[in-house]
């Protein structure tokens, strides 16, 4: 399929148009409801929980893909890793403005990954976050390395000397992917129908991987940044394996460094069924 399919290099660095999002009060509640968000300020839509940042940029993360890949490699797409670059919290009234482009990829030989830039602002052209996404395109090699892919947030092996300074346990609800999807406003099949889902290769309906993600950052910032969403300034994570409705999590978490009034953490998430991670390479900086 190499010599038959091509990614349009021209593509590349060129963002898409911008995206507009209105934040409500209500819309933040249902995300921190979907994603079992035990922090009030969050349940009550004051703030919004960190992986919320993916709601108002869902169609600028997704179009870029679109403009660089063949429409016939699309159905292999898979979401390999998220990071997140904080500059404020998202709160209740701000308008949105999101754009994306992919920056680079490099042929592997089991796939090709391909890495997107996502930034968002507000009307007046404040900067908000901006967002690094890692997709994985499954067994088609682009033969090729260009452009920049994503900054680096590798497990430090060396850590595990030493104990987690915090576990968190965590539970997938059986109706979890349904509260998650309109929430997040994510309607891929395979999280919604069993059918699709096994006929897919899957074992049935998988949790989104961004759901996961946001049971890491509560985990996170309740354990480690006094629930105040406001410190955290980056939050990163590698999607390792599905998790699936009715798993129990647990969240694993070790001081990496601290410097210049941040604190760095490593952390991880298994699934207590299977006995594997879910979640790794995981890292958040947190204000002091």
């Amino acid at each position: 399929m190499t010599d038959t399919l091509e990614f349009d290099d021209a593509g590349l660095d060129t963002w898409t148009e911008d995206d507009r999002f209105e934040v409500t009060r209500e819309r933040i509640a249902e995300y921190a409801a979907a994603t079992n968000d035990p922090i009030a300020a969050h349940r009550a839509g004051d703030i919004a929980p960190p992986v919320f940042a993916i709601v108002p940029v869902f169609e600028a993360m997704m179009m870029p893909t679109v403009d660089v890949l063949p429409v016939e490699l699309v159905p292999r797409v898979v979401h390999g890793e998220q990071d997140f670059f904080f500059h404020r919290p998202i709160r209740p009234g701000d308008k949105l403005v999101s754009r994306g482009k992919m920056i680079g990829y490099e042929g592997l030989d089991n796939g090709t990954r391909a890495a997107i830039l996502v930034e968002c602002r507000t009307e007046d052209g404040e900067l908000v976050n901006e967002q690094y996404v890692t997709c994985f395109v499954r067994g088609f090699n682009a033969g090729k390395k260009i452009g920049t892919l994503t900054p680096s947030h590798k497990f430090d092996e060396g850590l595990r000397a030493n104990a987690p300074i915090a576990k968190v346990n965590q539970h997938v609800d059986l109706d979890q992917t349904f509260r998650y999807s309109p929430a997040s406003g994510d309607p891929m099949p395979i999280h919604l129908d069993e059918e699709v889902a096994r006929d897919a290769g899957l074992p049935g309906i998988i949790a989104h991987g961004l759901c996961t993600m946001a049971f890491t950052s509560w985990a996170v910032l309740t354990e480690v940044a006094d629930s105040d969403v406001a410190r955290l300034k980056r939050l990163a994570v590698r999607f390792s394996k599905m998790v699936l409705p009715g798993d129990d999590l647990e969240t694993r978490i070790w001081k990496q460094s601290s410097a210049d009034a941040v604190t760095t953490y490593a952390f991880e998430t298994s699934r207590a069924a299977a006995g594997e991670l879910a979640i790794t390479d995981g890292l958040a900086v947190i204000a002091d």
